[in-house]
């Protein structure tokens, strides 16, 4: 284990400058100037990303990475960087990572600014694909066998790679597929000397780093009490003020927009992590159950440390292949009974383009899917407007032929002179044909890669420990049984007590709920039993939900499964990643007593 009593008293500053690839511009600059970092990181990758940046490389062997990260960030921060000796560690790699550092590289020369510039390699396993079919290696999800073919297949690295490069005397560190909390966690145990048994400090930053990967949504950002968030467009980026026995406090540079306050740090701390006891990464299995989050002042938020147990002996590989084309196209109804026209145009689209398919010899779409923007569709039976006299239909279709999809974008616009009075268009003309990007995923045994860092073309293998089969977490106990004491009840929506926050695990949506005050968790978790969630979703159609206990937030974690439509680039929904689900489920009522319904407003109202 590490010792720590020479490093107690430091403090490492780190600012994520990117929450993904089309993050603001104003990121870098900022951080640099009022951020006082010793680390700058960013983070860019998701599975759509990937399979993006391989169709860009197949068309130009020089692409394949995320080119804001040179022509927009570094290009803005480059010298001021260099001169103040902050350390960047970046994720912009993608499937073309010593791209990434060439055209870096190319820009510092142009700048006159010396780089030491670390490449990780190790996370392509595209040449594996064979071999693993042969094994009969399938999908962790689904159980589908492995296509034949794939755009992308990357393992998710960890923090070990990056830590040895920065010791190596990188000043940039660029890697390709790597879990978004490795560019965090590598700068801290090298700062600090953490080593991989470190399970507790591991957990810990990366902890850190899960918290600022998502850029604004730790400073504000998406927050449930969105009107209390001032000054969105000057919103501050986040700084963690690291130390080493794995606690930190999170803030942002003095003078920007937004605010840090515990909620917002709570709801970003349960999103997308799953079973908050067994949040499963490369270095380490994690479990954030009872860390604690606390105001310590203005915009300043400590989080205390987490616990850690040894990392599996697997990494996920995450790839994509190409499942046919889809095409979605719009208009707009206006006036009387406008959802009605809606539907009936986007059901009169596909069955006329079904028919031209079919009188064209050509197979049927894989899929179609309808909605009515406007009118609540995702809200199925919760849905509260009725007669609304605009809507944007949105129809979608599937189709293994680009050619057949092409079609069906020339006849969307007709039915603005052909059917229901009030057809309009924004304008924009038809609707463009995309790739469908099927994402899959499976285990990879970490013996079977082998993860390197190159400084001037020189490469040093990077030792990676071995890991174990997790054994899981100790069961949270459930908060303390609820007991109605026969007091009059009222209905409350779940927004006046409580925080929501979501996101998606593949197919599953993950819904994070915070308890306004710890002692209405109880009362919560009564009320929202599983079979209540389920039930509430269940028209999407949703299945079976997963709870979990976090005592030291006073919150609880809700896995819905099979949520998603497929989720991600499969999803034909206009939410494939289920960000809106926790704003519909705060919209639930419960009965609660009425002493708590007059707490909270209060609350709204004072």
């Amino acid at each position: 284990m590490t010792d720590t009593s020479s490093t107690t008293g430091r403090t490492v500053r780190i600012g994520g400058a990117s929450g993904f690839w089309g993050d603001s511009m104003v990121a870098a600059p900022q951080l640099v100037k009022g951020g006082r970092l010793h680390y700058l990181v960013f983070d860019y990758l998701a599975e759509t990303t990937m399979s993006i940046l391989a169709s860009a490389r197949a068309r130009n062997p020089d692409m394949g990475y995320a080119t804001d990260f040179v022509d927009i960030a570094m290009k803005s921060v480059l010298a001021e960087v260099k001169r103040q000796g902050i350390k960047v560690v970046s994720n912009a790699g993608g499937i073309n990572p010593h791209g990434c550092a060439a055209a870096l590289k190319a820009l510092a020369d142009a700048e006159g600014v010396s780089l030491c510039i670390a490449v990780i390699e190790g996370d392509d396993v595209s040449t594996l694909m064979p071999e693993l079919r042969e094994r009969g290696v399938r999908d962790m999800f689904t159980g589908e066998a492995l296509p034949e073919k794939v755009l992308s297949a990357n393992a998710y690295l960890g923090a070990a790679p990056v830590a040895a490069a920065l010791a190596a005397g990188a000043d940039v560190v660029i890697t390709g597929r790597c879990v978004d909390s490795a560019v965090t966690l590598g700068p801290l145990m090298h700062e600090f000397g953490w080593h991989s048994d470190d399970h507790d400090l591991l957990a810990s930053g990366s902890l850190a780093g899960h918290i600022i990967e998502c850029g604004c949504q730790a400073t504000g950002g998406l927050h449930t009490d969105w009107e209390d968030i001032p000054d969105w467009a000057h919103m501050g980026y986040p700084i963690v003020e690291c130390h080493a026995d794995g606690s930190f406090v999170v803030t942002k540079p003095e003078g920007t927009g937004g605010k840090v306050i515990s909620a917002n740090v709570a709801e970003q701390m349960l999103y997308e992590i799953g079973d908050p006891g067994a949040y499963l990464l490369p270095d380490v299995s994690c479990d954030f159950r009872d860390v604690k989050i606390e105001q310590v002042g203005e915009n300043r938020v400590r989080v205390s440390p987490a616990r850690g147990r040894a990392p599996t002996p697997h990494y996920k590989v995450s790839a994509t292949q190409l499942d046919g084309f889809r095409c979605a196209g719009s208009m707009v109804m206006i006036g009387i009974d406008a959802e009605k026209k809606a539907r009936r145009t986007a059901e009169a689209i596909i069955e006329r383009t079904s028919d031209i398919l079919r009188e064209s010899g050509l197979p049927p779409f894989t899929s179609t899917y309808i909605e009515m923007i406007g009118s609540e569709t995702l809200y199925g039976p919760h849905a509260r407007t009725r007669n609304v006299r605009e809507v944007m239909m949105r129809v979608v279709a599937n189709h293994p032929q680009k050619a057949a999809l092409a079609m069906f974008a020339r006849e969307i616009a007709p039915s603005g002179t052909s059917w229901a009075p009030g057809t309009t268009s924004p304008g924009g003309g038809r609707p463009a044909v995309s790739p469908l990007i099927k994402p899959f995923s499976f285990l990879l045994d970490k013996r079977a890669l082998q993860p390197v860092f190159v400084i001037d073309g020189v490469r040093h293998a990077v030792s990676i420990a071995p890991g174990a089969a997790d054994v899981g977490a100790q069961p949270a106990p459930p908060p303390a049984a609820w007991k109605d004491d026969g007091e009059a009840s009222e209905e409350v929506r779940l927004i006046e007590l409580a925080y929501g926050r979501s996101g998606d695990k593949g197919n599953i949506s993950n819904i994070g709920l915070i308890a306004r005050r710890p002692e209405w968790l109880p009362l919560l978790w009564d009320r929202l039993q599983p079979e209540i969630v389920e039930a509430y979703f269940k028209h999407l159609p949703a299945g079976r939900v997963e709870r979990f206990h976090l005592p030291g937030t006073a919150s609880m974690n809700l896995l819905i499964h099979d949520a998603l439509d497929g989720g991600g680039p499969s999803s034909m929904r206009m939410d494939p990643l289920g960000k809106g689900m926790a704003q519909m489920l705060l919209d639930i009522s419960i009965q609660v007593p009425r002493s708590v319904a007059r707490a909270a407003a209060a609350r709204r109202t004072g």
